[in-house]
């Protein structure tokens, strides 16, 4: 009997287990899909808004983080976030880095020098959901044969007021020059939105792979060449484009102002990268992964500093771009004052590992999101 929540009650509380399990390799989350039994609330109607052309129950949604496959996208489609991200995808098939993948860090340790290395713990917080955690995954995808069929099979699953946006990037190692990067993104623009992707993301920014690919939004003429090419390739189909934390200024402002008029928004941000260190001090997730991206608690603070910096430079210069907010997203609160700080979609991305029913929660607290 499937069990459905009484829905004139709240939603029921995060959950004592996230439906990610962390002694699980990243394949074997994807193949035996989300630990979640229910209960399945009512998902509260909330006003019509757009999305880049589309009309949306929210702009409320999930990164490309968990929807791995469309058995993640039917469970997060049907408990109300309405911008559902495919997590990213390659030209070519890539294993995830082994476990562990997910750890929690000692807070205590943290600093604002980038160089300055995080301590892990060897427990889940009793406060999971805010706290702060290092990810070490990578950018796996499945072979583009599985891929093209399960993105039509995603578009299946979304109810009434939801968007299906695909994440892509390009593989720096498989390819010889740049314009071979530029073509591989380009390329896989083209074939996500032919498979189903009703919106694009490239992403730029990931933390714990190969420099080429993991900082290319620091290079802000590349990325003029690869936005500029998978528009090329999808032509008016909405674009968006991934990037991590910009501390400087002046550099925020010229890759705003280089994508202004080629894409339709910036996602802020991937996860920060840190190097880590476990109790004993040695690194963490080994010596070939010395750096890993911060995910979730203190993220919020970096995210919406970016997102009101970004927000300022787009008005002030007048810009048609569109800033997309991620960064421990764990609350109501937390989504409020990203879309206040002029945001125009915010998009969890750990903390629903934890808390599924925070779509429904953020609804029923602020119909206006």
């Amino acid at each position: 009997m499937t069990n459905v929540y009484d829905a004139t009650l709240a939603p029921p509380p995060p959950l004592a287990e996230p439906v990610y399990r962390f002694d699980r390799t990243f394949e074997q989350n994807a193949a035996s899909g989300p630990a979640f039994a229910g209960p399945y609330p009512d998902v509260p109607a909330t006003p019509s808004k757009d999305f880049l052309g589309h009309r949306v129950a929210s702009r409320l949604g999930i990164a490309a983080s968990l929807l791995v496959n469309e058995r993640w996208v039917a469970l997060y489609s049907r408990l109300g976030f309405d911008l559902l991200t495919y997590k990213t995808v390659r030209s070519r098939p890539r294993i995830a880095h082994p476990v562990p993948n997910w750890v929690y860090v000692d807070e205590t340790s943290l600093v604002s020098d980038p160089g300055t290395p995080v301590r892990t713990i060897d427990s889940v917080p009793l406060h999971a959901l805010t706290a702060t955690a290092a990810g070490s995954i990578g950018i796996p995808s499945s072979p583009p044969e599985f891929w093209r069929a399960d993105i039509a099979k995603c578009r299946a699953h979304l109810r009434p007021g939801q968007v299906l946006i695909v994440s892509v990037v390009g593989t720096a190692e498989a390819v010889s020059t740049e314009a071979a990067l530029v073509d591989d993104f380009a390329t896989l623009a083209g074939e996500v939105r032919a498979a189903g992707a009703q919106v694009v993301e490239l992403n730029l920014s990931c933390p714990n792979v190969a420099q080429q690919e993991g900082e290319v939004y620091r290079d802000v003429a590349m990325v003029g060449r690869i936005a500029r090419a998978a528009r090329a390739a999808i032509g008016s189909t909405p674009l968006l484009v991934k990037i991590g934390p910009i501390l400087e200024h002046a550099v925020m402002a010229g890759l705003l102002r280089e994508l202004a008029g080629i894409v339709d928004g910036v996602v802020m941000i991937n996860a920060p990268s840190r190097l880590f260190v476990d109790p004993s001090g040695a690194p963490t997730f080994g010596a070939s992964r010395l750096r890993a991206g911060l995910m979730g608690g203190v993220v919020f603070d970096v995210a919406m500093d970016c997102v009101r910096r970004a927000v300022t430079i787009v008005r002030e210069d007048g810009l048609a771009l569109r800033i997309l907010a991620v960064g421990g997203v764990c609350s109501p609160v937390r989504v409020r004052a990203l879309f206040d700080a002029g945001a125009y979609a915010v998009m969890a991305a750990s903390a629903a590992a934890w808390d599924p029913y925070l779509a429904i929660r953020t609804k029923l607290q602020d119909p206006a999101v």
